[in-house]
């Protein structure tokens, strides 16, 4: 069977950042995403854009990809100019961006810090597998000024990794977590998953308390969504494994804050706990304030003054169209005020500080009042002006969100 993905090109003018996008730019905070799209397999419940070998064909070699990221930024720099915004943040993500070798990392490290003004106080973190890193190549990051490592961790038990076609054995991801930590890092994430088919209550426990025996000061954890098209979709729908069940994954989410609470991680995004406000994900939090940022990478986001595009999806098709001088991106749109004031809302209200009433419609305001009332909103807070998500609100976050935005 040949899994060698098609190329699907169309003519596309350039971007062009338009005068309006412009405005603010170097007020603004401004992040830099690049995405790195390789994977040494695919995992079951995956719906990144991300590719192992057999998926690619020529022209989309890890070997070069480093080059071809560091032409989009290239790129990047000449249409922001020539008032640079002074980046803030980095974030390298993926796939699995350290299937690349940690001197590639650094040279795109590099490349942004020639190209661009950095802030003294930089985050700049990289995702990794557990599986891919060891504690020489960490200090190399490290060394090359990454600040903060986001491990994949998923779950402390066997079976619901296999469940996952996750390739780490358990207990690899706290001791890359602990590998890191004596690299130097500082800050280190650890990301779970909960309600797997075939987790358990005790296993659900199991991986929280591995993660509290690990050095890290942040840690996400995620409900399983069973994305449409997943291996791990197709397994449900013939009936080999159970659709996760929503009353579970309630009490995996209560499990998860109070074990964490109890630690002293605190809640700042409904699915983000940190030790401190240092060891907040400054770049999550730029998406979640609305702020700027530059996607790097086959299908990579951006958004810049109210411009968002996004950029071919195929590696092999973004690596062609920088290397004969065409913009990656594939389309781009101009969000309207009530765009913008619609995602203010939608991001908002996930975080822990909260929402000022003022970014609600008129109705919205009167469906908030009634969130009080049914506890999904803090009193307290709404006193003060701020709708903010109580215990019960998060769990419902969804369903709050499209009730103040509808």
């Amino acid at each position: 069977m040949n899994t060698v993905l098609p190329l699907v090109e169309r003519a596309v003018p350039p971007l062009g950042l338009p005068e309006s996008a412009r405005e603010g730019i170097a007020r603004t905070p401004f992040g830099l995403y690049v995405h790195v799209p390789f994977c040494a397999t695919r995992c079951g419940y995956c719906d990144f854009n991300t590719y192992t070998s057999d998926e690619l064909g020529p022209g989309a070699n890890r070997a070069e990809y480093a080059g071809t990221a560091i032409a989009e930024l290239h790129r990047a720099a000449r249409e922001l100019g020539p008032d640079l915004p002074t980046v803030s943040t980095v974030f390298v993500g993926g796939g699995t961006p350290t299937l690349l070798p940690a001197a590639d990392l650094a040279a795109v490290l590099g490349t942004i810090r020639e190209l661009f003004p950095v802030a003294d106080d930089v985050e700049v973190t990289t995702e990794a597998n557990p599986e891919t890193v060891d504690r020489s190549y960490l200090e190399q990051l490290r060394g090359a000024g990454f600040t903060r490592v986001s491990l994949g961790m998923q779950s402390a038990a066997e079976h619901v990794l296999a469940v996952l076609d996750r390739r780490h054995t358990p207990g690899r991801a706290v001791q890359a977590a602990r590998d890191a930590r004596a690299a130097g890092f500082e800050h280190v994430n650890l990301d779970l998953i909960y309600g797997t088919p075939g987790e358990t209550d005790a296993d659900w426990a199991a991986s929280l308390e591995a993660v509290l025996a690990s050095p890290v000061d942040h840690v996400s954890a995620y409900a399983l969504i069973v994305e449409e098209g997943t291996r791990l979709a197709r397994r449900i729908g013939r009936g080999e494994l159970p659709m996760p069940d929503d009353d579970v994954l309630a009490d995996r989410y209560e499990q998860a804050d109070a074990t964490l609470r109890r630690a002293g991680f605190d809640w700042y995004e409904v699915s983000n706990w940190a030790t401190s406000d240092a060891a907040r994900c400054r770049h999550n939090e730029l998406y979640w304030a609305n702020a700027n940022w530059w996607g790097i990478g086959p299908g990579a986001h951006s958004h810049v003054g109210g411009l968002r595009w996004w950029n071919v999806k195929h590696p092999a098709a973004y690596a062609d169209r920088l290397a004969t001088g065409q913009s990656p991106h594939a389309e781009a749109e101009v969000l309207d005020e009530d765009d913008r004031a619609l995602e203010t809302v939608m991001l908002g209200l996930r975080l822990r500080d909260g929402l000022p009433l003022t970014a609600l419609s008129d109705s919205g305001r009167v469906r908030a009042a009634t969130a009080v009332d049914r506890g999904l909103l803090s009193a307290d807070a709404y006193g003060r002006g701020l709708a903010v998500l109580t215990d019960r609100g998060r769990l419902l976050a969804d369903a709050v969100v499209r009730d103040l935005t509808d």
